[in-house]
């Protein structure tokens, strides 16, 4: 719900500070003012606020910018939790929209005191309030909300999730069938490379570990020569003379044969003995065998490098490393298979393509039957509504029409439109099109009242909704804005008293004028207040006692 606004330098306000809820506590709030007071201008600053369209020309006369800031407390499970989360913005438990332009026409947005764009404020403000009455295509206005608008009126999120379940396996299937046939075009015009490049690396045999393995192996033995040598050195040490594998041996026999008589005295030498004998005999095996496999083999390292260069041409030919050249072998040989086996598989996918139609198309037509009756329901709803707002000559009708295959989508295969004829005897028309603003509005309060609960915007502003009527019709209006606001808070600007005493709240929109300058402020209305502004709605300028026992009695009415 819209908690606050603070309006700066915007057309007629100078500075504005106003809460219009507490906590859960918002209901129906009234904004009334004599004709040209500015009510307009709130609606206006608003919108600026929402994302709308500005110019130089909102900014007050002789102030540098102008700026709006709306602040909203948002439920758990509202849609601007997902946008702000999708963009990276902080997520606060009030999400606050501010928005300035300057008197030269440029414009700063912001999310939360963090910069943003004006297409965000705009997508984040579609969530949060819709004002009906104007005459641009937003809100229930807008025919692309009317499909999403009947089924949530109808309860068909089961037949919903079903179409939409069977639509992403249609699209699937069909994604994996063309996939399939392009790779079958594909391998038919290079069948000849293909065959050619399979056997080529089924000859080589490449395995993922073969560049490393190979190049280790190569440097190995190109540095055989000098290892070699090393280790025949190393070996000559131990060998040289008796040998120190010989001495050790020697020595180790001397004290083992004396031992028992040291007393103990030559253990700790002996031990040593046979440890440094068994190092030493163990490093000289070990030398040897080095020795065995160090010996230079020309034959094997041209045969190494053989191996070598061929894998990395092979490589170099396929655009690949030389570790993905057994994966790619294996996608050729694949793609292969596919062509000598391509009809059966095609053949395969097309029926499963087709079988994943003919459920999606099942689940959408039970889904038109579904909407078919929710239409009905909803349509007898709305004219309920349309004889006590002075519409009775009026029809409402929720028009479904099948769409084209080509215009199928996971939200079905029905386009849904509101539409309306005004007078008996002429077609439906979009509900957008009807040219009286005044009408227009309780068309929309009609049609919202039966969606109260539809869509996430918390917050709903009617302007002049009950223009051209007065009395038992204006009362109507305001008793169905009183239904309507004990599910979302509703804003009106009225003229009307009847809507006015029903309000939970009042603001009175008051313009000063003097010589040299014009200003427009707000004020919440007190009981006194109130019984004050509905007397003067009832009489005009001058207020009288009858208007003020007037106004007492519509106010006790209300109560």
């Amino acid at each position: 719900m819209l908690l606050s606004l603070s309006i700066r330098d915007f057309v007629l306000i100078e500075k504005l500070d106003l809460t219009l809820a507490h906590g859960a506590d918002c209901g129906l709030g009234a904004l009334t003012g004599e004709t040209g007071a500015g009510k307009s201008i709130l609606i206006d600053a608003l919108g600026l606020a929402l994302g709308a369209r500005a110019d130089s020309g909102a900014v007050r006369r002789g102030a540098a910018q102008a700026s709006v800031a709306a602040s909203f407390d948002l439920s758990k499970s509202h849609a601007a939790h997902a946008i702000l989360a999708e963009q990276g913005l902080d997520d606060e438990d009030v999400l606050t929209l501010r928005r300035s332009v300057g008197a030269d026409g440029r414009g700063r947005a912001f999310v939360n005191d963090q910069p943003a764009s004006v297409a965000l404020l705009r997508r984040l403000g579609e969530t949060l309030v819709e004002i009906q009455g104007q005459m641009e295509q937003h809100g229930l206005l807008d025919i692309a909300t009317h499909r999403a608008a009947l089924d949530a009126f109808a309860g068909l999120d089961k037949q919903a999730d079903a179409v939409r379940a069977a639509w992403r396996d249609w699209r699937q299937a069909e994604q994996a069938r063309a996939d399939a046939e392009a790779a079958a075009a594909a391998a038919r015009r290079d069948e000849d490379f293909l065959r050619h490049a399979v056997k080529e690396l089924a000859a080589l045999s490449p395995r993922p570990e073969d560049e490393e393995t190979l190049a280790a192996d190569r440097q190995l033995l190109r540095s055989g020569t000098a290892l070699g040598e090393a280790v025949a050195q190393a070996l000559g040490e131990l060998e040289q003379g008796r040998g120190a594998v010989a001495a050790l041996r020697a020595a180790h026999r001397l004290v083992e044969r004396n031992v028992d008589r040291a007393a103990g005295r030559l253990d700790a030498s002996l031990a040593a003995l046979e440890r440094a004998l068994g190092e030493a005999t163990e490093a000289q095996a070990q030398l040897e065998t080095a020795r065995e496999a160090l010996q230079f083999d020309p034959a094997r390292l041209e045969k190494i490098e053989e191996r070598l260069f061929a894998l990395r041409a092979a490589a170099r030919k396929h655009s690949v490393p030389v570790a993905e050249l057994a994966a790619l072998a294996e996608k050729m040989q694949g793609q292969l298979a596919a062509l000598d086996d391509g009809e059966a598989g095609l053949k395969k996918l097309a029926e499963a393509a087709k079988a994943a139609r003919t459920a999606y198309v099942a689940a959408a037509e039970a889904q038109a039957a579904a909407r078919r009756k929710g239409a009905a329901r909803l349509d007898k709803a709305v004219s309920a509504e349309l004889g006590p707002l002075k519409l009775d000559k009026a029809k409402f009708v929720t028009e479904l029409a099948s769409l084209a295959e080509p215009d199928w989508s996971e939200a079905g295969t029905d386009r849904v439109q509101f539409t309306v004829a005004t007078n008996p005897g002429t077609p439906p028309a979009p509900i957008a099109r009807i040219a009286s603003g005044g009408e227009l509005s309780r068309f929309l309060l009609a049609l919202k009242v039966c969606l109260a609960k539809v869509g996430d915007a918390a917050t709903i502003v009617f302007d002049e909704v009950d223009s051209g009527i007065g009395g038992a019709t204006a009362s109507a209006v305001g008793e169905r804005l009183k239904r309507l606001a004990k599910e979302v808070q509703v804003l009106v600007v009225t003229h009307s008293p009847q809507v006015a005493a029903i309000a939970d709240r009042h603001w009175l929109i008051r313009k000063t004028t003097t010589r040299t300058s014009a200003s427009t402020d707000v004020l919440s209305l007190d009981a006194k207040g109130r019984r004050e502004e509905i007397a003067r709605m009832l009489s005009g300028a001058e207020v009288t006692a009858e208007a003020r026992a007037a106004a007492d009695r519509l106010l006790a009415t209300a109560g």
